[in-house]
């Protein structure tokens, strides 16, 4: 079978990636591939380089360490990403942020819709913009749309942290990055989080920092 026309680069570049060996290499923001929005997976990668790639997502991911991944933050513009949180937090911290652990997912072609008007507001960081961390308000619950891996359909509503998750990951096939979303005022180092900001909410720091929570 004849390889479509304008899929061999990107086979080829995904080739290149994997030749290295090891977790890939994560963009930083402001390179222009985290901007530019992604392609549909439409058979880019035969099964056995999307396997390949998948699996070097899923190493990567643990290795950074995340809880999710897009393909444009290892330079790959196709709509594909990864998800896992063995969620190990404290019990309240479980309760206040809806925060369950999710098995790893693979999310191809994914879009999601906001189901309702609640918004639920909490520090997020992104491994392409590593040391720091923000508060983004995000839909509590969404239903999202798309395929896994082997291109079986998935339609699923996520709420709480898991729901922060898939937005997160998406947004990045779609060239937005959590920072687009966020309270700048919040904008705050790891170590800020770690001497001020540990709570299970962002009351305090709202209150310190000047900005408002939804």
């Amino acid at each position: 079978m004849a390889t479509p026309r304008g899929h061999a680069p990107l086979a080829e570049q995904v080739e290149e990636l994997l030749a290295t060996g090891g977790p890939l290499p994560i963009v930083a923001a402001g390179d222009p591939v985290l901007r530019r929005g992604t392609e549909r997976f439409e058979g880019q990668l035969g099964p056995g380089l999307l396997a390949r790639f998948v699996e070097a997502l899923r190493v990567t991911m643990r290795e950074a360490p995340g809880v999710g991944l897009a393909a444009p933050q290892v330079g790959v513009p196709l709509r594909i990403a990864v998800i896992e949180d063995p969620a190990p937090v404290p019990e309240e911290v479980r309760l206040v942020r809806g925060r369950v652990p999710q098995p790893f997912r693979v999310l191809v072609n994914p879009a999601y819709e906001r189901i309702g008007a609640v918004r639920a507001a909490f520090f997020e960081g992104c491994l392409s913009m590593p040391g720091w961390q923000a508060v983004v308000a995000r839909a509590a619950e969404v239903r999202l749309r798309g395929e896994d891996e082997f291109g079986r359909p998935v339609d699923e509503v996520f709420s709480g942290w898991p729901a922060r998750i898939v937005q997160h990951e998406t947004d990045h096939l779609d060239g937005v990055l959590y920072l687009d979303r966020a309270e700048v005022r919040s904008l705050s180092s790891n170590q800020a989080m770690a001497e001020r900001w540990t709570q299970p909410t962002p009351e305090q720091a709202a209150e310190a920092l000047g900005f408002e929570l939804p």
